[in-house]
């Protein structure tokens, strides 16, 4: 909740001289004016209690299903719902009335409706083709082909959203009229919904739009050298608000003993437990370390031109010789042992290079140990495939023995880490490897054979997290929904899967933007979601800041809300968070799970309805939440499933703890959160 202290607050803090930059008549996204009207924008949006409803007035709705339906959105009739697709073909009516009386209308290009709020079409054009965008100024947004657009005026006290980085011309603008809104764009948003206007759910946002539902389930990725000097209890927290419930932080800066690195990952896990985010320690071999690589130049993996694999930032050891898997077993050993770790994560235990073969130096392993082996196996060195030695036998023959030696590799190190779990059992252990499915070349190119690992599901506990391919990084969202059936086919144990989504800058010429972001980053995110059990985001220190509060709405996988009496009965594939702001019962029942905003419901089809909220609540929990109930005002029951340990945090200190019946110590830091077992248990929990 947003209370005018703030606003106050944000007055004072801007007290002093400060010089932005304005476009126009709109004032920047981090300028006074704007702070203050958002703000009270959420301060409005906050009391709002609306289904996630949209509509379309007439056609298909274009790409604004795809929109709306990335965070939670469902389709319905225009009464009852809370935004109304209009498009550029609406007549004035009666619209006034609906948006004065809540209704948000999207509207595109030139129409009768648009002018009646405002939004005229002047005689002057423009070829517009790079927006730019209040929300995040700095982005380069290009349109894959610039259009010829009139000029328009915006209504007295509009927000202008996006401008045109050359005329000025406004593209995107928004307005506020009593309890509603209306969305304005010059043109449509494109058909898949992000080619043009990457930031229209933040829009809506501003205009008074709150999101129905938000997720506490996703991974991260993170590396240090990124966050050396930060407040690590800010951005905890900031992770949190994120819907980050696990961080999987980069274990090679850590590998060496170092009273500065140890101290400071030592705060870090701190910081993440009290804020409720577990800490997994990831590593990507065959990468060790800095210092490993230059102690052991011996053990150094080689490419085919027989220079030290030292690939972009990797530097590649060669774990096939038992020597260095001994010396990196025994220092991995050290460092789980030695930190309050949550998880390890064994990510991409295959070769280089994405050329496979044809690039002779980046293509690994080339190492003595691994020719030798070879050898005896097929008779001859696999470097004569570089000089001379060219027919296909051979060739496929060293692929299969590579793919194989891969395979290997991983289940060796799985073994590796279930005999650390013989002395820490709550470790979750995670997988990460390349998808081959889209590109099967990542089979030849890197040894990858995700068919050939998934097997070991079969005597092995651990999370498979599929990663995307960089080469198809510029597809849409829809091939997470592909490729999790084709994991169906391959594998039984399909809660054990999980997806990894690449944030991070293309390579591909791709529009509008390099790095997907705002709606094409909440597609994919929320396409993820409904496909996979878990989705792992690469990685922390990409995701833009424009995009944090929206990822925990991308990240749901709710499926339908209906009206019932004074409630709602929502219904979703996975745990879910319910955005309510006042006191309630489920299912019939006080209902502790509740942290003032969000009232966090199991996954399946649970009724929701006011009522009265006594006695301790349960603010959040990054296990699956399975059931609970409120036992007396003093207390609380619920029941919870994780591969990892779980923490729980409560907004008062626990006094007494049983796990399944049995009393626990298990009260951890400041008395208010909880290390639970990995698992599926049930939880009793008193306090003071």
């Amino acid at each position: 909740m947003v209370c005018i202290c703030e606003v106050k607050s944000i007055l004072k803090s801007n007290s002093g001289s400060r010089v932005g930059r304005p476009i126009d008549n709109r004032p920047q996204a981090d300028s006074l004016p704007y702070r203050i009207a958002l703000i009270l924008a959420m301060a409005w949006g906050a009391a709002a209690a609306d289904l996630p409803y949209y509509a379309v007035a007439s056609g298909d709705g274009g790409a604004w299903p795809a929109i709306l339906g990335s965070v939670g959105f469902e389709r319905h009739g225009v009464e009852g719902s809370r935004v109304v697709v209009a498009g550029g073909a609406a007549a004035a009516g009666d619209w006034a009335k609906r948006v004065e009386g809540g209704t948000i209308v999207i509207l595109e290009g030139a129409s009768p409706l648009a002018e009646s709020f405002g939004f005229r079409a002047t005689t002057e054009r423009v070829r517009a083709g790079r927006p730019s965008d209040v929300h995040n100024p700095g982005m380069a947004i290009i349109w894959q082909a610039r259009l010829d657009v009139p000029v328009f005026e915006t209504p007295s006290g509009a927000i202008v959203f996006a401008r045109d980085e050359w005329s000025r011309a406004a593209l995107e603008a928004g307005v506020r009229i009593g309890r509603g809104a209306v969305l304005w764009t010059a043109v449509s948003p494109g058909q898949r919904g992000y080619e043009r206007f990457p930031y229209l759910l933040q829009a809506l946002i501003d205009l008074g739009l709150e999101m129905p539902y938000r997720s506490a389930r996703l991974w991260a990725f993170f590396d240090s050298a990124y966050r050396s000097r930060v407040d690590l209890d800010y951005f905890a927290t900031r992770w949190r608000k994120a819907g980050i419930s696990a961080l999987h932080v980069a274990a090679w800066h850590f590998f060496e003993p170092s009273a500065e690195q140890d101290d400071y990952l030592k705060r870090l896990i701190e910081a993440c437990h009290r804020e409720g985010v577990l800490v997994y320690a990831w590593m990507d071999m065959p990468h060790v370390s800095e210092e490993f690589w230059a102690k052991h130049p011996e053990w150094r993996e080689k490419t085919a031109l027989l220079q030290d694999a030292h690939l972009d930032w990797r530097k590649l050891m060669n774990l096939t010789n038992r020597d260095c898997f001994q010396a990196v077993s025994a220092g991995l050993k050290r460092l789980i042992n030695g930190f309050d770790w949550d998880g390890i994560n064994l990510a991409e235990l295959y070769f280089e290079s994405l050329e496979g073969m044809d690039n002779p130096s980046r293509f690994t392993p080339m190492n003595d140990d691994v020719r030798a082996l070879f050898r005896r196996e097929a008779g001859f060195d696999p470097l004569e495939l570089f000089h001379g030695r060219s027919d296909e036998p051979s060739r496929r023959m060293f692929l299969d023995f590579r793919m194989a030696l891969a395979r290997r590799m991983q289940g060796d190190w799985i073994r590796e880490m279930e005999e650390i779990r013989q002395s820490k059992p709550e470790l979750d252990l995670v997988l990460t490897h390349v998808d081959d499915g889209f590109d099967p070349r990542m089979r030849d190119a890197i040894g990858a054979d995700a068919a050939n690992v998934l097997p070991l599901l079969d005597s092995h506990d651990f999370t498979f997290l599929v990663e995307d391919p960089a080469t198809v990084w510029g597809m849409g969202p829809d091939r997470y929904r592909t490729m999790a059936e084709r994991y169906r086919e391959l594998t039984k144990h399909t809660d054990k899967l999980a997806i990894d989504i690449n944030i991070v800058e293309r390579y591909q010429d791709v529009y509008p933007t390099k790095q997907q972001t705002g709606t094409e980053l909440f597609q994919l995110l929320h396409g993820a979601a409904k496909a996979f059990p878990r989705v792992a985001l690469y990685f922390e220190n990409s995701l833009l800041t424009p995009d944090l509060p929206l990822l925990p709405a991308g990240g749901q996988a709710a499926e339908h809300m209906e009206k019932r009496g004074e409630g709602v009965v929502v219904e979703s594939a996975a745990p879910v968070g319910l955005n309510w702001h006042g006191a309630m019962v489920v299912d019939g029942r006080q209902w502790p799970a509740w942290d003032g905003e969000t009232v966090w419901l199991p996954g399946g089809k649970h009724l929701v309805e006011p009522g009265k909220t006594i006695g301790p609540r349960l603010l959040r929990l990054n296990g699956d939440l399975l059931s609970a109930r409120q036992l007396d005002p003093a207390e609380i029951e619920f029941q919870y499933a994780s591969s990892s340990r779980a923490i729980a945090v409560f907004d008062r200190k626990v006094s007494a703890l049983k796990v399944d019946g049995r009393d626990s110590s298990a009260v951890f830091a400041h008395g208010s959160v909880v290390m639970l077992p990995r698992g599926q248990h049930f939880v009793t929990t008193a306090f003071d």
